[in-house]
């Protein structure tokens, strides 16, 4: 997620947003309320998915590191673990 693209996106929705709601309410404290909870909406949703994204990541590299690991265990002691028996294989 690019932030800027993020940022510009967030005000094009927001404007059309804004604009929908003064046409449907006809006043334009409302609308502003509306268009400022909206705008908090939008960060929180944003401020989540940037949160799944880094521990998406994080559980990526603790998977790979782990694995690395278990390969250089494996280098060292020279015995290979057949490549039905790592996990993640269904073993039939």
């Amino acid at each position: 997620m690019y932030g800027p693209r993020v940022f510009v996106s967030m005000v094009g929705a927001l404007t059309v947003f804004a604009v929908v709601t003064y046409f449907l309410n006809g006043s334009l404290t409302p609308t502003l309320i509306q268009t400022a909870i909206c705008a908090v909406l939008m960060q929180i949703g944003y401020f989540i998915a940037i949160l799944f994204l880094v521990w998406k990541k994080a559980r990526e590299s603790e998977k790979q590191a782990a694995e690395a690991l278990r390969a250089a265990g494996e280098e060292k002691s020279g015995t290979k673990t057949p490549p039905l028996n790592r996990p993640g294989h269904l073993n039939r």
